[in-house]
């Protein structure tokens, strides 16, 4: 028993954890941090002279790290052998899927989880995404709307210092930024010339924050600093425990990750921010007679409308051009290298109904004229798409009745396929950016989804060997199935009516006042942009609430 006396205990210590832990220490409180994986330390940012500088096919390197535990984390799009240990052991993390209903479940367990491998994108979400149903007809909106969040979206990003373009687009308001992004030249005449042909078409930049410096998540140091923070890494999280009379929380048992000794940290607010699967199954493991079928499940809602975004890819060829520009206005980082590209916003869809055979719209990001090619050959391009999928009941995180990880812990059974509506999106999706990509004048290697691939001019990766080249086209579309675009959310969504969500406008769990959800199983629609930053202005938004709330005594 851990009889320290915590204000507040945390799960998790990624984007959620990382920004509950600094705002939550910043107002006095005292917190405990639980991460399930290592700590990081500088030999995990070392140089790896013999890892290839360039991103895309690395058929060997992804052989080697499926054969070494790793077959799904090895699918990842832009795969880069030196982040290989910032990427669970797959081996060591089982999960189950339906048959014929595959799922990649991208994962990094240690401090500061996937902020060591994400994009660093941070967008902002606007009502077409919080209010989406009031548009179309289809789901429920979120319980808060653009105004709601739009302060703490300020306070994330002038913390971390993100640099963008500050163009207010309808779908993509501008930020705070600390400087701006720029484009290469072959991004700006894309620019110019999808804009010219469709004005209703936003190309823009990044959006993003340069590569951290320090290593362990700026947020979480800023909590170090307060002297009220106190991180357990190695702390597999198995339930929260509750008290039988008020079915109150009053903390949660966890085993040493090592010796898997059974351990209890105890706290007045539980807060979940371990990434949406991992909450969702915590959560539905963390029964008792006062929560029958998981805390928090009184609606039978948990697990269900879980999503991902679905993505695509296109590859090709800058005429014209060689080598590769660097135009982050930002020295490049030793280990991660140089940030930025372009960005296209969701443009399908924004008036009232659907007027392409799908609801919802799609996002492009990507970089042309960046990515790294050996002296003498064209500059290259890569574009992946992120298109929404609708919150389906039927998309769920359920758990293994009989199997258990070596924690003890039910092992999670994902459930995520695309309906009609997401399969038409795919093939507007698709279609859209092969468009802008010719008229821009671009050379088109391969472009494909989970649909399908097709290959035209030189085919995909021309120059790499014939086998490589072979394998990619067996498993590309494997390596696009749902969970590629690494962007889940849903399990516990946030709503106004408790018959069905799981947690109010306040992150706050309708069953059980003192246990806050603020990682992105609380999202109650999926978007197109990426989650991260709507994820660190949510968990912004509920500590001050939590902390208000605890001050009043009313926690």
């Amino acid at each position: 028993m851990n009889t320290e006396p915590y204000d507040v205990v945390v799960v998790g210590s990624g984007a959620a954890g990382s920004f509950a832990a600094k705002e939550l220490t910043e107002r006095g409180l005292r917190v405990l941090v639980l991460e399930a994986g290592r700590n990081v330390t500088g030999e995990d940012f070392k140089l790896d002279p013999k890892a290839p500088k360039e991103k895309g096919i690395q058929l060997w390197a992804r052989i080697r790290a499926a054969l070494e535990g790793q077959p799904i984390q090895s699918k990842v799009a832009f795969y880069g052998r030196q982040l290989k240990h910032f990427f669970v052991q797959d081996s060591e993390h089982p999960y189950t899927t339906p048959r014929g209903k595959p799922f990649l479940w991208i994962r990094g367990k240690q401090l500061g989880g996937r902020l060591h491998t994400y994009g660093r994108m941070l967008l902002r979400w606007t009502d077409y995404d919080f209010k989406a149903a009031s548009r179309d007809g289809y789901g429920e909106d979120w319980p808060i709307g653009y105004a709601d969040i739009a302060p703490y979206y300020d306070r994330v990003e002038e913390f971390l210092g993100v640099y963008g373009e500050a163009r207010e687009i309808p779908n993509l308001p501008a930020g705070h930024y600390a400087g701006d992004a720029r484009l290469t030249r072959a991004e700006a005449a894309f620019k110019a010339k999808i804009e010219q042909k469709w004005p209703e078409r936003a190309v823009t930049t990044w959006r993003y924050v340069p590569p951290n410096a320090r290593r362990i998540p700026h947020a979480l140091l800023a909590a170090q600093a307060t002297g009220r923070l106190t991180v357990r890494t190695d702390a597999v999280v198995r339930r929260v425990l509750t008290d039988p009379r008020s079915g109150k929380a009053t903390g949660v048992e966890y085993a040493d990750r090592l010796s898997k000794k059974t351990e209890v940290a105890t706290g007045k607010v539980v807060m979940l921010c371990a990434s949406p699967i991992e909450t969702v199954r915590l959560m539905l493991n963390s029964t008792s007679p006062r929560h029958p079928r998981g805390i928090g499940n009184s609606s039978g809602t948990l697990g269900h409308y879980f999503m991902d975004q679905v993505p695509s890819l296109i590859i090709g060829s800058v005429p014209g051009v060689e080598g590769a520009e660097v135009a982050d206005p930002l020295p490049a980082d030793p280990f991660y290298g140089n940030s930025g590209g372009v960005y296209i916003p969701r443009f399908e869809n924004l008036g009232q109904a659907a007027g392409r055979g799908f609801r919802r719209g799609f996002g492009f990001q990507g970089t042309i004229g960046r990515l790294f090619v050996r002296a003498g050959r064209p500059a290259q391009f890569g574009i992946m798409g992120f298109g929404e999928m609708l919150p389906h009941f039927e998309n769920q995180i359920s758990l293994e009745p009989r199997r258990k990880d070596r924690w003890g812990v039910p092992l999670p059974r994902i459930a995520c396929a695309i309906t009609p509506n997401e399969a038409e999106l795919l093939r507007g999706q698709v279609a859209a950016i092969k468009d802008m990509v010719e008229a821009a004048g671009l050379e088109i290697e391969f472009y494909g989804s989970q649909l399908g691939l097709v290959e035209q001019g030189r085919g995909a990766f021309p120059d790499a060997d014939w086998f490589s080249r072979l394998l990619f086209r067996l498993n590309f579309t494997k390596g696009m199935a749902m969970g590629a675009a690494i962007h889940e959310s849903g399990g516990a969504r946030m709503g106004k009516d408790p018959a069905i969500s799981v947690l109010n406008a306040h992150n706050q769990c309708w069953d059980v006042p003192n246990l806050f959800v603020t990682d992105a199983s609380s999202f109650a629609t999926g978007g197109c942009c990426g989650t991260t930053l709507t994820v660190m202005a949510l968990t912004v938004r509920a500590c001050e609430y939590v902390a208000g709330q605890l001050a009043a005594g009313r926690l």
